[in-house]
């Protein structure tokens, strides 16, 4: 994390937390109607069309390119793995906890950045500036869930001083954005946009000269430390969320190929005994089968029955209705934060757990 010296400004966050979920519902039924109105279909068009891939996110990944038909996690750039386990040891759990609170601000963002055509997964770098505070303040005087400096606030129209637009989720948010489509039209790359957005476009453009490269991972040690961090944790962050996701974390086009790619569970036939004594709860996420089983006490082959297919369905993204022993089931929902964490480092490090 970064550090900060920060200021709580509790009654800004409690009004807009009472007032966000009701907004974040409203705007999304007419962002689009207003976003056609100012800017006409054509636009709108080229802003879905930019949304829907990960053409600008090639730096993620192992070939520079995603294939949504496959698994993330096993795309996902060897040079930011080692990272990745680290900051999901540290952050892991907090971030598992912000998909819960944080949803409404995440919603928000969405329908904000959309109407500027920018990648949903871009709400992420305001995690990672300030885990969704709105009343943070950092040690240079950058302001609010998107830290914007004085300087860039004022030239994209948002006051600063004793009324601080700055704290304003849906007043910075649109701010945040322009800034942020301002740098792609420059890098071209969104991993570079994170990084400019921390250490300024000039730092960039310098860290590009030297390196003769273009490529964060090959400029990546012309940047200061805390940059190349920053892109890092933005990366691990976009993993949380994406990696151990399910459908809503999807862009709409990966998730009629996943869909298309996927298939369903096959049909389990249980005898009368069996119906009694087991639940089924549906679950998304990269839960392994092992670590499940080995933390439940459940025997594997057994379990393997109940739940065909299992690793290969939840790995294609889709969520899994899960039999379990009532018994069991009790224990799941109170370690499956845990569970699912245990489950990412699995993947992440290759190991095999044995039974």
């Amino acid at each position: 994390m970064m550090q900060w010296f920060g200021l709580n400004i509790n009654n800004r966050i409690s009004i807009t937390k009472i007032t966000l979920v009701g907004f974040a519902f409203a705007l999304g039924g007419i962002g689009t109607m207003s976003f056609t109105d100012r800017l006409g279909f054509q636009a709108f068009q080229d802003a879905d069309s930019t949304i829907s891939d990960k053409s600008g996110f090639k730096s993620l990944f192992g070939n520079n390119s995603f294939d949504a038909s496959k698994p993330y996690a096993a795309q996902l750039n060897p040079r930011a793995v080692s990272f990745v386990q680290e900051y999901i040891r540290k952050q892991g759990k907090e971030l598992e906890r912000m998909k819960s609170w944080g949803k409404p601000y995440l919603d928000l963002y969405d329908n904000i950045l959309v109407l500027y055509g920018l990648p949903r997964e871009m709400k992420y770098l305001s995690v990672i500036e300030s885990h969704l505070s709105a009343g943070l303040v950092s040690w240079a005087g950058a302001v609010g869930p998107w830290q914007l400096m004085p300087y860039e606030a004022k030239r994209f129209g948002l006051r600063t001083g004793r009324i601080d637009d700055r704290s304003d989720y849906y007043k910075s948010t649109h701010a945040a954005a322009k800034l942020m489509k301002e740098l792609y039209d420059e890098f071209g790359d969104w991993l570079l946009v994170v990084a400019a957005y921390n250490a300024g476009p000039g730092r960039v453009k310098q860290a590009i000269r030297k390196a003769g490269s273009r490529d964060f991972w090959s400029l990546q040690y012309y940047l200061p430390e805390e940059t190349r961090n920053h892109v890092k944790k933005f990366i691990a962050t976009h993993y949380v969320f994406e990696g151990t996701g399910g459908w809503t974390t999807m862009t709409a086009g990966e998730t009629l190929v996943q869909k298309a790619n996927a298939g369903k569970p096959e049909e389990v036939i249980l005898n009368a005994d069996e119906v009694a004594n087991t639940t089924v709860m549906e679950i998304g996420g990269r839960y392994n089968s092992l670590i499940v089983t080995n933390n439940l006490a459940i025997d594997i082959n057994q379990f393997n029955k109940w739940n065909p297919g299992f690793d290969r369905i939840l790995a294609s993204g889709k969520k899994y209705p899960m039999r379990l022993p009532k018994e069991k089931a009790i224990l799941f929902e109170a370690s499956k934060a845990g569970l699912l964490m245990e489950s990412v480092r699995a993947l992440l490090e290759g190991t095999v757990v044995a039974k």
